[in-house]
């Protein structure tokens, strides 16, 4: 059993895991995800690392409130135990010395990015963070990642930040502004990345992605988080899970990742009518924000 030190609600419908997981905290790397189950009897899921220390041996993870297990998540404490917490698992971010990398992010993948802003600064690289959200209420880790940025860029709807650009017109204004990036990273819900790549498709700037495919024991063995890649099938938990943006077929991953919504939205319907059944008083349960989406924690 790990044992969760912290569980605190950033913004509405995301929340932060610190779990003191000390194997997984000594190996961990930029890009690589954890399985988490929330109880024995639950389904296991992976949320992408956002930071760790070695030395308390914590490792923390961001997750969006959308399905089941997620929002069993979201109404863990403090001393809870999690009977599952594997990892780390999945292929390390490539780190290197590019030149000047930007990096994009929205929802849970503004926690994702860190790890892999931090490695890029740290490997000599000029970096350039994007953050996409819808209001900015929404944004969370600011501070954290302005650390590890040589610039920082908000895009949300709300004007609050000068513009209310998507992350793909946001991207087109900072290149078209005279923004020469050799590399980018994107990780987000599966439009942000799709859009991402997009944007940066005719520029010639290679895109890597965190891909979310549904994924079920995360080491290669059921094959649910196939997808395509440059013609050829692919496990994101094994052969990724990032990839070359530009060689994914994105038509097939939006549909992979409908699978299952209707079976999902059901089984969150009848968990939280049982929070509610007789003998438990409604008043006592307070049920986290729900607002529908997804994360790296398919099948959530």
């Amino acid at each position: 059993m790990n044992k969760i030190l912290r569980r605190e609600r950033l913004v509405p419908n995301i929340h932060v895991l610190e779990v003191h997981a000390p194997e997984v905290a000594a190996k961990c790397v930029p890009g690589q995800f954890v399985m988490v189950m929330p109880d024995e009897k639950g389904e296991r899921i992976p949320l992408t690392i956002g930071d760790w220390d070695r030395e308390k041996g914590a490792v923390t993870v961001a997750f969006m409130a959308v399905g089941t297990t997620t929002h069993k998540l979201a109404l863990m404490s403090a001393g809870d135990e999690l009977p599952v917490f594997v990892g780390p698992l999945g292929k390390p971010s490539e780190i290197g010395k590019f030149g000047t990398v930007l990096v994009a992010g929205g929802c849970f993948g503004i926690a994702a990015i860190h790890p892999i802003a931090r490695a890029l600064k740290e490997a000599g690289n000029t970096v350039v963070t994007l953050i996409d959200v819808k209001a900015n209420y929404l944004l969370y880790w600011e501070d954290k990642l302005r650390k590890v940025s040589d610039s920082f860029f908000v895009s949300a709807r709300d004007h609050k930040f000068g513009t209310t650009h998507y992350v793909q017109g946001k991207i087109k204004e900072l290149l078209d502004g005279g923004l020469k990036a050799d590399r980018a990273v994107a990780i987000g819900c599966t439009y942000l990345m799709y859009s991402a790549c997009e944007a940066t498709r005719a520029a010639g700037i290679k895109t890597t992605v965190a891909l979310n495919p549904i994924m079920v024991d995360g080491t290669g063995m059921c094959g649910a988080c196939r997808c395509a890649v440059g013609g050829k099938t692919k496990f994101a938990c094994v052969d990724g899970p990032d990839f070359d943006g530009h060689a994914v077929d994105w038509t097939e991953l939006f549909s992979r990742r409908k699978s299952y919504l209707d079976d999902e939205m059901k089984s969150l319907c009848h968990w939280e009518r049982s929070l509610l059944a007789p003998g438990v008083s409604g008043a006592s349960v307070a049920l986290p924000l729900s607002t529908g989406g997804a994360q790296l924690a398919p099948g959530a």
